[in-house]
């Protein structure tokens, strides 16, 4: 149906130029016509020739014939779509010269004739434009970082504004929905740098298979602790932003107003180091210990954001505790900002 009403407007405008006379008019959309005859062409040829490497790979015994199966049905969805954006673009040819005719920039001799052809353009109602419906993103975020103990913050055993979280990494946002942009799949893989700073001049000490805070024997100017989490988060989002439309075709846009998402985050600690400074005879020290300080070798929770266009406020819990087998249980915990840029 979509290749009918595609030719009936090329003849329609073939029928004006006609009527009007009109050698370059009709040159162009001859041009034009064979454009699309030659995409389509070249289409079906590409099509043809993967169907046949698949059913080669059939006959081989490499592959069963359910995943021949499917793996036609993704080539022929594959191709749809590639050869719908170039026949787009060609689509949008006869529009821009139907445009040079509305602004006088081709003679004509009956706006009556005309008329009826731009009429025949304007036809494609069910038209969706506007970004891909899976799109990406780089995220950034960063802010507050702490521990919970029994539903409470241990802000006495550390510091509360000198212990920060940092995040970055790329994910993919999928629209679930052909034409509605509520609902998108966000999903991705990002690098999570948890610090928190014990107070009272204590650093973690391992003890066998507990890991201890307790008072270090130097006085100390920064007592750090550092935790490195390779993760991949998953979000259900909701995004607010309002489709628009024009001449009949609807345009979806992301992040162009108020997002809020759900979802949670699993991954593997890369790295745990304790950095400590001090001074000593007008002498600045800083050493760094490397360990696995008895933490979990893996990590899960949950995770939310709210916000507006790329800015978004944003909580993460770990579920499991900070260290393995530590008598009091610890989770992380984290407040700060997010950017997701398109």
């Amino acid at each position: 149906m979509k290749n009918f009403t595609i030719y009936l407007v090329i003849l329609v405008f073939l029928f004006v130029s006609k009527v009007l006379g009109q050698e370059t008019f009709e040159s162009e959309t001859k041009r034009i016509a064979n454009k699309i005859e030659k995409i389509t062409k070249e289409e079906k040829e590409a099509l043809k020739e993967e169907v046949e490497a698949v059913n080669v790979q059939l006959s081989e015994g490499k592959i069963t014939q359910e995943q021949a199966e499917k793996r036609k049905k993704e080539l022929a969805e594959a191709r749809a779509v590639v050869m719908e954006e170039k026949i787009t673009l060609a689509q949008n040819e006869l529009n821009d010269l139907v445009q040079k005719k509305v602004d006088g920039k081709i003679k004509e001799d009956s706006s009556k004739v005309y008329k009826i052809s731009w009429k025949v353009v304007k036809h494609h109602k069910d038209s969706i434009r506007g970004e891909r419906r899976t799109t990406s993103q780089f995220v950034f975020a960063m802010g507050l970082n702490n521990i919970m103990t029994d539903g409470k913050l241990q802000d006495s055993n550390y510091r509360f504004m000198g212990s920060h979280f940092y995040e970055w990494g790329f994910t993919y946002n999928s629209r679930l929905m052909k034409n509605d942009n509520l609902l998108h799949a966000k999903y991705g893989l990002s690098l999570m740098y948890n610090n928190i700073r014990p107070t009272d001049n204590r650093s973690f000490v391992v003890d066998g298979d507990q890991t201890n805070l307790e008072v270090n024997p130097v006085h100390l100017t920064e007592s750090r602790f550092r935790n490195v989490y390779l993760v991949a988060p998953v979000h259900l989002e909701f995004d607010f932003t309002r489709p628009t439309e024009k001449d009949g075709v609807k345009y979806f846009k992301t992040h162009k107003s108020f997002r809020f998402g759900i979802g949670g985050y699993a991954g593997v600690n890369v790295k745990s180091k304790q950095i400590l400074k001090f001074e000593e005879d007008d002498l600045k020290y800083k050493t760094t210990i490397k360990g696995d300080y008895n933490v979990n070798n893996f990590v899960y929770g949950l995770s939310s954001y709210i916000g507006y266009r790329e800015l978004s406020l944003y909580f993460k819990y770990d579920l499991n505790p900070l260290f393995q087998n530590n008598l009091v249980k610890e989770n992380n915990v984290s407040l700060g900002l997010r950017v997701d840029l398109n």
